[in-house]
């Protein structure tokens, strides 16, 4: 593991955990973002949490991001998916809290305003497990539980 690889782990769980304090963070996708994608940070054996493998969710094998052939969110050519580094598209999941405040897009494209600001992060998670995103899921969920 090289220092570029260890800091962006740990700007991830920094960020990640200095946003949490007790909060749900939810994803949205869609173009009008009503389309409810899980639960990023709550608890990991809810039936919403993206971190509950055998969830609806969380499922690699299921109809979402965590699954590299699904569309539109799973995808890497899908410009509404968040592995997409080159998307800017509207569609691109969003992570909100319960109470609807905005923490941005959730996307591994670093350049994308109004990007999660971990972004880097989750593209440098993303890249060293070549594209795995069931790989992605599971590494993010060690880090938040």
């Amino acid at each position: 593991m090289n220092f570029k690889h260890l800091a962006a782990i740990v700007l991830t769980a920094l960020t990640l955990s200095t946003q949490v304090n007790a909060t749900d963070l939810l994803l949205y996708g869609g173009q009008n973002h009503d389309e409810f994608l899980g639960c990023l940070v709550c608890n990991e054996y809810s039936g919403e949490s993206v971190c509950n493998a055998y969830g609806q969710y969380g499922n690699e094998y299921g109809s979402n991001m965590w699954n590299e052939y699904s569309q539109p969110y799973g995808s890497e050519y899908s410009a509404a998916s968040p592995w997409n580094e080159f998307s800017n598209s509207d569609g691109v999941p969003i992570l909100v809290d319960r109470s609807g405040k905005f923490y941005g897009y959730f996307t591994i494209n670093e350049y994308r305003s109004n990007a999660v600001d971990f972004a880097a992060a989750l593209n440098s998670i993303y890249t060293r497990h070549n594209g795995d995103v069931e790989k992605v899921r599971e590494t993010l969920c060690d880090w938040l539980n």
